[in-house]
């Protein structure tokens, strides 16, 4: 299988081989589970005070005093400790001792890793995530791209290659969060862009993380989730030269 490579301007310059790796099959659902796997392990165990609703001097009052036997504060008659009152402990709350993670064989991560790594030549996934661009996938960049250290020679060629009204559509994407996650430091839900990645970072990286919604990572540091944000295969992806040689025997 090969590809268009084009240089620092978007001209062709070229045809490149691309590893068998971009030949993998299609597997939406083991790139869907290696995903959902990746989140859960980021997850914090979280639960609620083992005491939380027990420190009262409440007790029960017995039988024969025509009331209920719910525990009651001492010197009055207001229920305590109980879930049912107000102030009480919780009947199943959230236990820190639960078990939040989820393990994926490592030939179903691999062979996902595989399967999203040739997710982005196709089209029609690249497309039905919404991406926006006038240029031919896969996308193949000289190595030279590796070297930009600022930002506007980065916007430059994505200028140049049709690719920036993606960053664009990143851009204006950007939305408050319905729910209480406003108040937890995750106001803003922001789009996915490009993804670059590098056989060796040597300033991209620096130079592009302003751009909103775009990645960038060495081809050793690829991972399900950059390749398929969301457990949606088919982000759009630019690939250094040098990097083709790295991935193709990275995911063995």
């Amino acid at each position: 299988m090969k590809a268009q490579l084009i240089d620092l301007s978007g001209k062709a310059k070229g045809n490149v081989e691309l590893p068998k790796v971009f030949e993998e099959e299609y597997r939406p659902d083991l790139i869907k589970k290696a995903v959902l796997a990746a989140q859960a392990n980021r997850l914090q165990s979280y639960g609620s005070n083992a005491y939380a609703g027990m420190r009262t001097s409440a007790e029960g009052w017995g039988t024969g005093r025509g009331a209920s036997r719910v525990p009651r504060i001492k010197g009055g008659s207001r229920a305590a400790r109980v879930p049912q009152a107000v102030g009480g402990r919780r009947a199943h709350p959230p236990k820190p001792q639960k078990i939040l993670k989820e393990k994926v064989n490592t030939k179903e991560r691999k062979k996902a890793i595989r399967s999203a790594i040739a997710a982005t030549t196709n089209a029609e996934l690249v497309k039905s995530r919404g991406h926006k661009y006038g240029a031919k996938v896969p996308l193949i960049v000289e190595n030279a791209l590796e070297k930009l250290a600022k930002t506007s020679d980065v916007i430059g060629f994505l200028q140049t290659a049709n690719l920036w009204d993606d960053v664009l559509r990143a851009k204006e994407g950007k939305k408050v969060r319905a729910g209480k996650g406003k108040m937890r430091g995750r106001k803003y839900k922001r789009k996915k862009s490009l993804l670059i990645v590098v056989s060796e970072d040597k300033g991209i990286s620096k130079a592009a993380r302003n751009l909103p919604g775009v990645d960038v990572v060495t081809a050793n540091q690829l991972n399900v989730e950059l390749l398929a944000p969301g457990a949606q295969p088919g982000r759009l992806t630019i690939w250094t030269k040098g990097a083709l040689s790295k991935v193709g025997g990275a995911f063995k």
